[in-house]
């Protein structure tokens, strides 16, 4: 009896087998569930800078309960105006691994500093590290047991599994952490009309940002598909790993690797994109 036909879903994953990696995981995610899954979902990667999404999500749980409030004042001493709202959106003024660069509000600077300094101020606040608060806030709720702080940093410290990933990505397209109004503000534009550098992809005009995602809007070159709705949020790490929500699409992407992020991903990540999008449709 020959083979049952693949689904499209299941098809469009194929393609990282052929990666120029050494362990890979992909799970595409819709309201459901996971849809199809394809290499080590169960393995635990680094997950580098998709920290920031987590520990953003954890910083909106922070928001609901009145721990944070989005426009206090959050920098140390020679911050004058940086909030909650500015750090969370890559608009503080820090620099990428350094101080005060700018006046908050002024461009997007991408900044693990700013991240750290906003994990400072959450400790502060809610009288517990910063890291324990995103562990009871976010990943023992959802049950995502396997993903960990291997090291303190909430910028970029995370390790975990696709199928935890896949976890999350659920309650990005479907929030039961916080009301969906509050997703909604973290998904949309802060501080519009602000330029900056999109890591790897170079100068963006504007550099849309959410609360801690990423917004694809019509940013050339960029991560994602082509046919990923502006609405597109998200996040990649410098490990080679990314995590889209497309809520246009009703539909989300995890992909995980163990090869530091570079060239190889620019043709293969958007093509994996499109595949997965159109898949859906």
């Amino acid at each position: 009896m020959p083979p049952s036909p693949k689904a499209p879903l299941e098809l469009a994953l194929i393609g990282i087998d052929t990666w120029p990696v050494d362990h890979v995981a992909a799970i595409a995610v819709g309201p459901e569930g996971i849809l199809t899954s394809r290499g080590e979902v169960a393995r635990p990667f680094r997950l580098a800078s998709i920290t920031k999404a987590v520990f953003a999500a954890a910083c909106l749980v922070a928001v609901e309960e009145g721990t944070l409030d989005l426009d206090e004042p959050a920098g140390p001493a020679g911050a004058d105006g940086v909030t909650v709202r500015h750090l969370l959106a890559h608009a503080g003024g820090y620099g990428f691994d350094t101080g005060i660069m700018q006046r908050p509000g002024r461009t997007r600077i991408y900044s693990n500093t700013g991240i750290e300094v906003l994990a400072s101020h959450l400790t502060e606040r809610a009288a517990m590290a910063a890291g324990d608060y995103l562990k009871a806030a976010v990943l023992d709720p959802l049950g995502m047991v396997d993903t960990y702080l291997r090291d303190p940093s909430l910028a970029h410290g995370l390790w975990g599994t696709a199928t935890d990933m896949a976890v999350f990505a659920s309650e990005l397209l479907r929030p039961t952490l916080v009301a969906p109004s509050t997703l909604a503000e973290a998904t949309s534009v802060q501080f519009a009309g602000l330029n900056g550098v999109l890591p790897g992809f170079g100068r963006q005009s504007p550099n849309d940002w959410g609360l801690g995602f990423e917004l694809r809007g019509n940013k050339t070159p960029h991560w994602t598909g082509s046919t990923n709705d502006q609405a597109t949020f998200g996040h990649f790490g410098g490990s080679g790993t990314l995590l889209w929500v497309d809520p246009r699409a009703d539909l989300a992407l995890v992909v995980l690797t163990d090869r530091e992020f570079g060239p190889w991903t620019h043709p293969l990540w958007p093509k994996l994109s499109d595949k997965v999008r159109q898949a859906r449709i």
